[in-house]
């Protein structure tokens, strides 16, 4: 009887939805929250039923009701029964992949509610999303998407999948045409690399200690040479900096020999990338992690391509900042700590580098060494 009622009551609120007020549509959501605080299980199904029996609702609409389930979901995720997770996750699935269109918000808000229940019941939310991730065939953006947040969100449940998504990735790399879908691949390898990096840190704590660094390294080294020796070529802004942002945690999955070999046409690579983006942080994030990884394999590039490292990172602190947004700040962030790894494996040729600049009669160079020498003392 309760139920019933609970039913009844959501579906009131749901058909309150449609209000062209927005306003109204924000209370609506707040209100089945609060349903949601009190009764999960009951709210979660009346939204899937409703979604179910009005087929024809307006995508901005769906969007708003997957996001209440979404934060229900969040805030009460184990006491989310097996059967009701299962009804949500098909939900979801179908929700997201009803429309082909790019990135938007009522995918986006499917893919929330996936990830949201994949942070407990991972295996049945892989099935699903695996079912369309099939070989041959590129799949969906949004499962793309999808796979990427859930190994952010789950790095623990979702690593032992990587190999296998990764073998049937690799092939879809060659058949992506557009710049777009190429973006979400490099998105995706972004953060498979980083949340298995994330596992290989915890392994004391993984559910499987057994996975090791080699697990990956040859299918991250087959996509790394795609997206290096191709995409990174395009006149695609937007693509250039995603290849960039992914190269960064990859390159520590390379196998240590593939990563010394590619060093003198990686270092340069990403360094040009400085000359052609006015928004840097990518760029800047990357060559820090491209710079660690070299590190820890003991790399003799490093000194060869020192100088050209040194000059390009020293402007990047001097060049004069015209803003003082977040993005521009982090950037700098990124830089001193390329100095910081540069400064623990070659610290006499950072010093002979820096000290001379102190003399200079340029006040923005003496300015921007001495930003870099409080730095590297403080970190290094």
């Amino acid at each position: 009887m309760a139920e019933s009622y609970m039913e009844k009551l959501s579906f009131t609120l749901l058909d309150a939805i449609t209000d062209k007020e927005p306003v109204v549509q924000e209370q609506v959501c707040h209100a089945l929250c609060s349903l949601g605080e009190a009764r999960p299980r009951e709210m979660l199904r009346a939204c899937d039923e409703y979604l179910r029996q009005h087929d024809k609702l307006a995508h901005p609409y769906r969007a708003l009701v997957l996001r209440a389930m979404e934060m229900v979901l969040s805030s009460h995720i184990h006491q989310l029964d097996k059967d009701t997770a299962s009804i949500i996750i098909l939900l979801a699935s179908s929700e997201m992949t009803r429309t082909k269109d790019l990135d938007c918000d009522w995918q986006r808000a499917a893919s929330s509610v996936l990830v949201a229940v994949g942070k407990r019941f991972i295996s049945q939310v892989m099935e699903e999303v695996l079912s369309r991730f099939q070989p041959g065939v590129l799949p969906h953006c949004s499962v793309l998407q999808t796979l990427a947040r859930l190994s952010v969100s789950n790095a623990f449940g979702m690593v032992p999948f990587l190999p296998s998504i990764l073998s049937t990735m690799l092939p879809m790399l060659g058949m992506a045409k557009q710049d777009a879908l190429r973006v979400v691949f490099c998105c995706a390898l972004q953060h498979f690399s980083e949340s298995t990096l994330e596992y290989l840190a915890n392994l004391d704590q993984a559910p499987d200690p057994t996975v090791r660094r080699d697990t990956f390294a040859s299918d991250i080294f087959s996509a790394y040479d795609i997206l290096f020796h191709h995409w990174l070529q395009s006149r695609d802004a937007k693509l250039r900096l995603a290849v960039v942002a992914a190269l960064g945690p990859m390159s520590h999955l390379l196998p240590s020999e593939k990563l010394e070999e590619q060093l003198p046409k990686l270092l340069p690579g990403v360094l040009s990338l400085y000359r052609k983006h006015a928004e840097t942080f990518h760029v800047s994030k990357s060559l820090g992690q491209i710079l660690e990884a070299a590190v820890s394999v003991g790399s003799r590039t490093l000194e060869v391509q020192l100088d050209a490292l040194l000059v390009t990172l020293h402007t990047q602190i001097c060049v004069p900042v015209e803003s003082s947004s977040p993005l521009v700040m982090s950037s700098q962030k990124e830089v001193l700590r390329c100095f910081t790894v540069l400064a623990c494996c070659l610290p006499d040729r950072l010093l002979a580098f820096l000290l001379p600049r102190l003399d200079t009669s340029s006040e923005r160079l003496r300015v921007g060494t001495l930003q870099i020498l409080r730095h590297i003392i403080n970190s290094a």
